[in-house]
């Protein structure tokens, strides 16, 4: 008898991503594939990046300076995602570095209030991603919405690759539900990413990715020491930082 075997990726796995990772409505995503669709990650953060292209375009077109122009960019991608890797970011920073004990530090992790370290964080983080898009913007409007797509592309692609490399910190959770992504679907995800990205900032890109990738594997060291794996939160940090990494790599 022959076994059911799970296909690699499939179509459905699109809405399923942009279903977890942005505020887009889409009814009745397959949530069976769980972590299968991982490899669609990069793919749902075209959606918030065009969006917040559209955004710089019509702030350019308005004669607004670089600064606006990045800062308003910004706020798109910020609601298009509701947040949420912004809030894993303040999570995150909150129990680690707010507890002695991996137990303390994942109760913490799960507080909605945020602490001093939180809010630092996202300051920060803010700050850094305001900045790396001014940079890019100030050279052209063409560079900005492409470094934007890089940065969307290459980050969400650090997920799955975190979600293969370290197991579950906790037996709940989003991250718990969704699984662990097999080693082939967190590669297909990052081939994807940097395929996508290679004809937006051409060589370019092989920089940004070393500079994601250290910061991916810099959160994923220290999630494993802090709380012997990773949750929603870890994944939502590796997502910011790796962005901030993009997009700072590809300025100008």
């Amino acid at each position: 008898m022959k076994k059911n075997r799970t296909p690699m990726a499939s179509w459905n796995d699109v809405p399923l991503a942009l279903s977890l990772l942005t505020r887009f409505p889409f009814r009745n995503p397959d949530m069976s594939r769980g972590a299968h669709a991982s490899w669609a990650y990069p793919l749902a953060g075209l959606p918030p990046a065009l969006l917040a292209s559209a955004v710089a375009m019509v702030a350019n077109w308005m004669g607004l300076p670089s600064m606006l122009v990045a800062l308003l960019a910004l706020t798109a991608l910020i609601f298009s995602t509701g947040a949420m890797h912004e809030d894993g970011l303040a999570d995150m920073f909150d129990g680690f570095w707010g507890a002695q004990t991996a137990d303390k530090r994942l109760e913490i992790m799960k507080d909605s209030h945020i602490g001093a370290y939180g809010a630092i964080a996202i300051a920060v983080s803010l700050f850094a991603r305001w900045a790396g898009l001014w940079l890019v913007f100030d050279f052209s409007l063409f560079n900005g919405c492409a470094a934007m797509m890089c940065a969307a592309m290459l980050s969400r692609a650090s997920m799955p690759l975190l979600m293969s490399y370290l197991p579950n910190a906790r037996n709940s959770g989003l991250s718990h539900s969704v699984g662990r992504a097999p080693a082939k679907t967190a590669c297909l995800g990052a081939a994807i990413a940097l395929a996508l990205s290679f004809p937006l900032a051409g060589w370019a890109v092989m920089s940004a990715v070393f500079w994601a990738a250290l910061a991916t594997m810099a959160i994923g060291a220290i999630a494993q020491r802090k709380i012997g794996g990773q949750t929603g939160d870890v994944l939502g940090s590796a997502q910011q930082l790796s962005e901030i990494a993009v997009l700072l790599s590809l300025s100008p």
